[in-house]
């Protein structure tokens, strides 16, 4: 089944509202000082003729100045992503700040940034304090499950600098979360890899799985992660298993149930509750439909999403096509639309469609019975869901009662204890 144009009332709901929308933007492309074993948008710059350059500064200021005035709200939130966004200096960022003063028109500017934190001194962290900039580090775990995979281009491992930034940053004030790759290391760790990150003072997590596709590339010097769809595309080798990711979230939240609701934030936790509550998930994938966090690069090219910057994705140049005109593009919609209407039957069925919606399009690549493409990780999100449901049940009724979901942890301690 696809019906990819179907579209709802909640949809045509949604995009009457006044124009509200995020970006990533990429200012240094995929360029990198990491040679992350996992990272699949390392191999972007083939898409660009190699080695790519970085943004130019009358196009950071006409980037600034359109997403600005594109979003009707009085809010609007830049993330500026990579590759390695601090490669571009110090000087860089003060620039953007300025552009962002110049064209605010009296709306409240935030500033995100993800960093693979190998970078980050003395004078990053005076800046993002200053500017009240939220970091998030790019961050595995303990030390043998992070230089697993996350190493520079000298094949150095990378654990200790981070940890450094970590430290540096708590010294300093700089509000950060932490961003982990669920690979096929972390499988059977979710208890010690989520009491490593409480003890580094990390509030906020995100787990997010790899499950990648690769090929081999004559001359180059690791395989090129791919499109699942690419001819001669084979699973990668650290890619999470559904079972194994199941069960990490499932390991992380019986801790977290009992003793750290409201204190420390997983994403999916937060996501999986509002779900329960029918509010905003706060996270794409979870989402019934996709399409609002647009992809800017280095060049002004804007793409669907961080995911699918693929040349068939490109949905237009900033310099040749208004961002806001890129972003009401009629084939931007319908592949926001299509996350939800390209489901197969079975998935629409389920009782937990409501909490994952499909999860991310990247990862079907799964067949049903009946030949469909479904998640690669349903196995997992499904026992997740199965898992958890008592009690995300508990802390909804709670909020309803105007209660706070904290309270869930004595009910959740017994019921553990209960179960075994």
């Amino acid at each position: 089944m696809n019906n990819s144009r179907t579209v709802t009332l909640g949809d045509a709901v949604k995009e009457s509202r006044p124009t509200a929308f995020s970006t990533l933007v990429k200012p240094a492309g995929s360029t990198c000082n990491l040679d992350c074993t996992y990272c699949y948008y390392l191999d972007k710059a083939f898409q660009y003729g190699g080695r790519q350059a970085v943004m130019s500064d009358d196009l950071l200021r006409e980037y600034i100045r359109q997403y600005i005035t594109a979003n009707a709200v009085d809010e609007v939130t830049f993330c500026w992503h990579g590759g390695e966004p601090l490669l571009l200096g110090l000087d860089f960022f003060l620039k953007a700040m300025a552009y962002q003063r110049e064209f605010s028109d009296g709306k409240r500017i935030v500033n995100t940034i993800q960093t693979n934190g190998t970078l980050i001194d003395e004078r990053w962290c005076d800046f993002f304090r200053r500017n009240s900039f939220l970091v998030g580090i790019s961050l595995d775990g303990p030390q043998d499950v992070h230089d697993g995979f996350r190493l520079d281009k000298q094949g150095r491992p990378t654990w200790e600098r981070v940890m450094a930034s970590v430290d540096l940053m708590r010294r300093f004030g700089v509000e950060f979360n932490t961003l982990s790759v669920v690979n096929s290391r972390c499988e059977g760790r979710g208890k010690e890899i989520y009491s490593f990150f409480k003890s580094i003072g990390s509030h906020f997590m995100q787990f997010l799985p790899a499950v990648e596709h690769v090929v081999d590339k004559p001359g180059w010097h690791r395989p090129v992660i791919v499109s699942p769809q690419t001819e001669g595309a084979r699973l990668a080798p650290w890619s999470v298993s559904a079972e194994g990711y199941g069960r990490f979230l499932c390991d992380i939240f019986d801790d977290w149930v009992v003793a750290d609701v409201g204190e420390y934030f997983v994403q999916m936790f937060d996501a999986t509750l509002a779900q329960y509550c029918h509010a905003q998930p706060g996270v794409c994938s979870m989402c019934e439909t996709c399409g609002d966090c647009l992809v800017v690069e280095h060049n002004g090219d804007v793409y669907n999403c961080d995911h699918f910057v693929y040349p068939e994705y490109l949905l237009g140049n900033i310099l040749e096509k208004p961002l806001v005109e890129i972003y009401n593009d009629p084939k931007r919609f319908q592949f926001g639309v299509a996350k939800r209407s390209s489901l197969p039957p079975e998935c629409m069925k389920c009782r937990f469609y409501f909490a994952c919606r499909g999860e991310c399009p990247k990862h079907r690549f799964d067949r049903t019975p009946s030949g469909e493409s479904r998640n690669s990780l349903c196995l997992g999100l499904k026992a997740y869901f199965r898992h958890t449901q008592p009690y995300f049940e508990k802390m909804r009724d709670l909020l309803i009662l105007k209660k706070a979901p904290a309270k869930v942890m004595p009910w959740a301690r017994k019921k553990l204890s209960e179960n075994g």
